[in-house]
């Protein structure tokens, strides 16, 4: 990474975490054949990523950072729930040039976007973009219908360099997920009803095998148990972050 590009990300990441509502924020930062992937966990399931001059955004959420300061260049959206999409936060993202992807049952409420479906593959900002499946098969709702149903929503895999980043999205240990290959970084969250307990993370993690392991979207649960679960899968660098919850909102 050059000097002009360390010196956006760190500006972008520092601005997006004194402006934060619950004061520093995580971050962490990956090495990639092109430069590093500078993270940053703004809370819930918002995850903001800056490489090179190009800033991501994923399900933000109001409140979480200065998004009028730093817009973006891409944005991704992986469901229809209140607390991943935020019409006002995407408004204040946007610029000139600003992509954002979605979902098909986003796409009213996002206004101008580039809707993905499952299984599809599109180029924006530079990165390759694929959208994979992202449901419950465990986890239902009084009315017997899953929190999240097959083919709503989008987990991605974005590639950075040679690096490919899975962001799961609100999901279980799905087939799918199971079946990904090369992933290098992978975010995967951990709350039940909606999405995982620690052992289907595991289980999932056991399946792929990424090289980097962020829980997220974990709202109460104990992190420590997916550190337990996994302390003998020494190829898989499990690390916890500061994960803030968002202003409550019904699911």
């Amino acid at each position: 990474m050059n000097a002009k590009s360390f010196a956006l990300a760190s500006a972008v990441l520092f601005a997006a975490f004194a402006a934060a509502a619950h004061g520093q924020l995580d971050k962490d930062v990956v090495t990639t054949s092109e430069g590093d992937l500078h993270i940053g966990f703004l809370g819930h399931g918002s995850l903001m990523f800056t490489f090179n001059d190009i800033v991501v955004y994923v399900d933000p959420l109001s409140g979480m950072a200065d998004y009028a300061a730093h817009q973006a260049d891409l944005v991704l959206i992986t469901h229809e729930h209140g607390d991943h999409l935020d019409p006002k936060a995407i408004a204040l993202l946007r610029k000139d040039g600003t992509v954002v992807i979605a979902p098909e049952k986003c796409a009213s409420a996002v206004g101008a976007c580039v809707v993905m479906r499952n299984g599809d593959t599109q180029t924006a900002a530079g990165l390759k973009i694929e959208a994979v499946p992202a449901y419950n098969i465990v986890h239902l709702r009084g009315n017997g219908q899953p929190y999240h149903p097959k083919g709503v929503g989008n987990g991605y895999v974005v590639t950075f360099g040679d690096k490919r980043v899975y962001i799961a999205a609100d999901t279980e240990n799905i087939p799918e997920m199971k079946a990904l290959k090369d992933i290098a970084v992978a975010f995967l969250p951990m709350n039940l009803p909606y999405t995982m307990s620690p052992e289907m993370v595991a289980d999932a993690a056991r399946a792929f095998r990424p090289g980097i392991l962020y829980p997220y979207h974990y709202g109460e649960t104990d992190t420590s148990r997916l550190v337990e679960l996994l302390k003998d899968e020494k190829d898989i660098d499990v690390r916890i972050k500061r994960i803030y919850p968002p202003p409550a909102k019904k699911k």
